[in-house]
């Protein structure tokens, strides 16, 4: 792909899940414009509500193993063509089953989009598993905006069906933008993660695989619960004013779409997804436990902030990057199977979480802290099956790294040379002493640890010596202010 191909692409993906973060929360969002409109009460509306997470449960698995063979374009074009027919049918609409089914199909659309979008920022290949990191911020952004222009067309006593209708719009445009575009072949897979995963034993894949899919339901149910019953528990249990309990979901917002940023740019430098999975849960876990436990309610923000970033910046979509890169050839297989455990988790996290409410909001609340646990747990497993890390740009920080200290030695080795140089020449001691460099390379034969790694050991330590030598003679013969003709053979230059 060229690079204005990728790039094109790639605003028209993130056109869809700006979309995608309005249709998130549109039909909560419209609530009580539905219910006028429906003439049914709130209750009902909520109802229809839950339809979205039965589409998602039914289509994704379906949908990701469907994309494998049928390409990623198809299933794209499924999920734009039916959040169209979700957002212009729902803003006319009046009968309840039809709204209900339009809801589902607005799962299905969510589960399409996301089976054809990851595995295609994947298989762009280079660094474009980050992209998928920044789904994350416009869905956010999608979020932002919508509540922004409900507001605006109360204000105004404008028809609540236009905010059904200016996604419906956008997605008109962005499907005449992305079919002009080239996708990558499907199920391509590089030669990086060719390697690495094919160097896993059976019994570490299946471990990692179970961890991943696992996280895939943590992960989502972690953040549902939050912003589930966040405002409720710090109000009830803690006594916050409500502008305090507010805050606490806007600070963990805010905090998401930094994470988002900070994710992104941390992969584009070559981190590995799993060099950050384990200390974002682990904050993650930390913060929640403040937030659930303090009184203090400037503490109750910082860590909301910091949860928001550790467990919803990017971490649901950097496990599924993982998951991808251990099964490249079968990306769209997994992609569903790793959110229909997340699709699981929208659909009993509210009824667990709505049975322990009847105990108090505080249990309620808490779970997430078992959730948040959990999560630490699967990723551990994760990780230590996936071993150490072993894509090339992580093994170039580590040359370059061991490079660093080299070299710092090497010019502590230079200037020991002058020393000795200088001693050679104050003693007049004979230029060369063979018997010194029989020894050096004797010793490093015994130090290396590694037998078919000496004669390169010795070979380089020749080379150190004799420019060691070259040196040597350039600085004596500074010193004594003789020009003289350099030469770098044993029997005209000293030995260190």
């Amino acid at each position: 792909m060229s690079n204005t191909n990728r790039r094109q692409l790639s605003v028209s993906l993130y056109l869809n899940y700006l979309v995608h973060g309005l249709g998130l929360i549109i039909l909560a969002q419209n609530m009580q414009a539905l219910s006028q409109h429906w003439q049914t009460p709130i209750a009902t509306v909520s109802y229809v509500v839950s339809g979205v997470g039965i589409g998602r449960l039914l289509a994704y698995f379906i949908f990701g193993s469907l994309s494998d063979r049928y390409g990623r374009k198809v299933f794209i074009n499924i999920g734009m063509l039916s959040y169209f027919v979700f957002f212009v049918g729902m803003a006319v609409v009046k009968n309840i089953q039809v709204a209900y089914a339009l809801a589902v199909l607005a799962g299905i659309a969510n589960s399409a989009l996301d089976s054809g979008t990851y595995t295609t920022f994947i298989e762009m290949g280079g660094k474009q598993g980050s992209a998928n990191i920044l789904l994350k911020a416009f869905v956010s952004i999608g979020e932002f905006i919508l509540p922004l222009l409900v507001v605006s067309l109360e204000t105004n006593k404008l028809w609540y069906g236009w905010s059904f209708m200016l996604p419906a719009a956008i997605l008109v445009v962005n499907a005449w933008l992305l079919n002009r575009q080239k996708f990558p072949a499907k199920n391509q897979a590089d030669a990086a993660t060719t390697q690495t995963t094919s160097t896993l034993s059976k019994s570490r894949r299946w471990l990692a695989t179970i961890g991943l899919a696992g996280y895939g339901y943590t992960s989502m149910a972690l953040m549902i619960l939050y912003t589930q019953w966040i405002s409720l528990f710090v109000t009830t249990e803690m006594g916050y004013h409500q502008v305090v309990a507010h805050l606490l979901l806007s600070l963990y917002s805010i905090g998401s779409i930094t994470g988002v940023i900070v994710i992104f740019l941390l992969l584009r430098l070559g981190l590995a997804e799993k060099q950050l999975l384990i200390p974002m849960n682990l904050i993650s876990l930390i913060t929640l436990g403040v937030v659930s436990y303090t009184n203090l309610a400037w503490l109750s923000m910082l860590a909301a902030f910091v949860f928001g970033f550790s467990a919803a910046g990017g971490v649901l979509q950097m496990g599924v990057n993982l998951l991808i890169k251990l099964y490249p050839h079968i990306k769209g297989r997994v992609t569903g199977l790793y959110f229909t455990f997340g699709s699981i988790a929208s659909f009993t996290i509210p009824l667990v979480t709505g049975w322990l409410s009847k105990q108090s909001i505080g249990a309620a609340m808490r779970f997430d802290l078992v959730i948040a646990l959990a999560g630490l747990a699967l990723v551990l497993l994760t990780v230590w099956a996936l071993g150490p890390s072993r894509s090339l740009a992580h093994e170039r920080r580590q040359i370059n790294q061991i490079d660093h200290r080299i070299v710092k030695l090497l010019n502590q080795r230079f200037e020991t040379v002058t020393v000795i140089g200088e001693l050679k020449q104050a003693d007049q001691l004979p230029v060369l002493d063979a018997k010194r460099e029989t020894v050096v390379l004797d010793r490093v034969a015994k130090e290396s640890r590694q037998t078919a790694h000496t004669p390169y050991l010795q070979a380089i330590y020749e080379a150190i010596m004799a420019n060691s030598r070259e040196y040597q003679t350039q600085r004596g013969t500074q010193t004594s202010g003789t020009p003289k003709a350099v030469s770098t053979s044993k029997e005209e230059l000293s030995n260190d």
